[in-house]
């Protein structure tokens, strides 16, 4: 069986958890507790090693999705999911510019530990507050629009725009494995 490892991580609050949720096939494993510090503020649970989820395809194809949890103290946990990964969704709250530097150093953490694809999900875009998406990715680092992930906004609670975002990343994953597999028979014509 093919097995697909996609992370879905971002900052405390962004909809990791509802993501997951939203799309697996299997109840969501998770390992959400009571909030204790500054998180207690946005909501009452938090995850505190990860969240899974599956979506399986015929009998040969599955996607796994791990949630990270967002906050920072729980960085090894980043680490050991992010390892195996194939892909990974950053989820970014378009409407708590707060929490724009914890995405970006999110970011930083994913892309320094694994050169995979990766798809950046902006929830809570349909919120009054909500920044527009060329003023996010500018907070994220992104100065140029040629040199950005795919972008899309993402309701981590309907399950048509969950599932369009996978489709965006495993479309990312698939034109990167293509273009590998160019620059290996390119190598291999030297």
């Amino acid at each position: 069986m093919e097995i697909m490892r996609i992370v879905v991580t971002g900052p405390v609050g962004a909809g990791k958890s509802s993501f997951i949720r939203t799309i697996s096939e299997i109840e969501a494993v998770d390992t959400d507790r009571k909030a204790t510090d500054e998180t207690a503020a946005l909501k009452t649970k938090t995850t505190v090693a990860m969240d899974f989820g599956r979506l399986q395809f015929g009998q040969n194809v599955a996607l796994h999705l791990y949630g990270t949890p967002g906050q920072e103290r729980f960085d090894f946990m980043w680490d050991i999911l992010i390892r195996k990964a194939h892909a990974f969704v950053l989820l970014v709250s378009s409407h708590r510019p707060q929490d724009f530097r914890s995405a970006r150093r999110i970011l930083a953490f994913m892309r320094h530990r694994a050169k995979i694809p990766m798809l950046i999900g902006l929830s809570h875009a349909d919120n009054p507050a909500a920044w527009p998406m060329e003023e996010i990715m500018l907070a994220l680092g992104y100065l140029s629009p040629h040199n950005r992930p795919p972008t899309v906004p993402v309701n981590a609670l309907e399950t048509t725009s969950v599932a369009n975002a996978l489709a965006a990343l495993i479309e990312a994953y698939a034109r990167d494995q293509m273009a590998e597999l160019n620059r290996l028979n390119k190598d291999a014509l030297i």
